[in-house]
């Protein structure tokens, strides 16, 4: 399968090594066109008001497009990006989950934390950095992680997000969940194990 990550802004190289750690051939996205030859697409993190600069009016319509038909998965600013609503303070999004989230929740960047979450009952660590929360929940959402009380890892259709950044842990859970997703093609996820890459532990900074 192609994998596409959204190079213009944020960790996406990270993203990259990983997909391809777990057999993904994998496409850098600069362009709108791009999103054409791709199954699937990460919008990773970083600055979600930069992404939308960095987009224009044409490049965001035509990423909206792609996340209402294919695969996508957005982690942090990408989590923001996908959300029916964002709070502290509002701005447009992609509308792909029904959601309402909070940015920078956690806190600013001195207060990055690396956690232990769920996933399917099993322990997942997780690196949260400017990180948003997740404060309301549709009736058509599935919650796949969580960490303490709050859900982390959310999916509904085709369309998947977490607000935290799984591409910085050694943990290869959450990506293998995303590629079975696209795999399936509908949105179904078999239950997947915790499983370790072996690469060097990275600390929680952007």
């Amino acid at each position: 399968m192609k994998i596409g990550v959204l190079a213009i802004q944020g960790d996406f190289d990270a993203h990259r090594k990983r997909l391809e750690e777990l057999g993904a051939e994998v496409v850098e996205v600069r362009k709108p066109e791009q999103l054409d030859k791709i199954d699937g697409l990460v919008i990773p993190g970083g600055e979600s008001g930069a992404f939308l600069k960095i987009l224009g009016g044409a490049g965001f319509a035509k990423l909206k497009e792609f996340v209402r038909v294919k695969p996508t998965f957005g982690t942090c600013a990408g989590a923001i990006l996908l959300a029916k609503e964002v709070t502290n303070p509002p701005q447009p999004g992609l509308n792909a989950l029904d959601i309402t989230v909070r940015r920078n929740a956690y806190g600013r960047q001195r207060d990055s934390s690396i956690r232990t979450g769920l996933m399917d009952g099993k322990p997942v660590e997780m690196v949260f950095i400017r990180a948003p929360k997740i404060e309301r929940l549709g009736p058509g959402v599935e919650v796949v992680a969580t960490e303490g009380n709050d859900p982390v890892v959310v999916r509904q259709g085709k369309t998947m997000a977490a607000t935290f950044h799984p591409e910085l842990s050694d943990d290869t859970s959450i990506h293998r969940a995303f590629l079975e997703l696209v795999s399936n093609g509908h949105g179904s996820r078999a239950s997947l194990p915790s499983s370790k890459a072996g690469r060097k532990k990275k600390s929680p900074s952007k």
